[in-house]
């Protein structure tokens, strides 16, 4: 296994936009929200599995179609610490806190998300994680709370 690379960045991002959703990821934030179900979309050329959910192939330019239900387990494909607070909805957590790329068991592509239950020194590239469920989901990402050790 090789060993992590760690970087320190010093700096602020700022990203002044809106989120509008189109047809895959508002049915994947319904079902999120209805039924705490995950799902993906498979292109039908290559088989690539994406989640979040897409509706255009970025490999074969195919349009998605087939919806793939996945399951709330993957593994960390890396990971940093946020170090600061900025007051938003898409930043949920006082820092520090931990914020991975997990690739869902089944899917081919990795997702960003937070990470909990876990203090920073316990992170492993490669860990097993389970996703954790707001109880009250409101169809957005934040439905899932975080992702947990499993």
């Amino acid at each position: 296994m090789v060993e992590p690379h760690v970087h320190i960045v010093e700096g602020r991002l700022q990203v002044p936009y809106s989120n509008w959703y189109g047809g895959p990821i508002s049915g994947f934030f319904c079902d999120l929200r209805d039924h705490k179900r995950l799902r993906g979309t498979r292109c039908a050329s290559c088989s690539k599995v994406y989640m979040p959910p897409r509706s255009i192939c970025p490999g074969c330019f195919a349009k998605l179609r087939d919806w793939v239900d996945l399951p709330p387990t993957g593994i960390l494909l890396t990971y940093t610490i946020v170090n600061y607070t900025y007051s938003t909805y898409y930043q949920p957590m006082d820092a520090p806190y931990p914020v991975g790329i997990i690739k869902l068991d089944g899917a081919d592509t990795g997702m960003c998300h937070l990470l909990g239950e876990v203090v920073p020194e316990d992170i492993k590239i490669g860990m097993r994680v389970e996703a954790v469920f707001q109880e009250q989901r409101k169809g957005n990402i934040l439905d899932i709370a975080y992702f947990k050790p499993a």
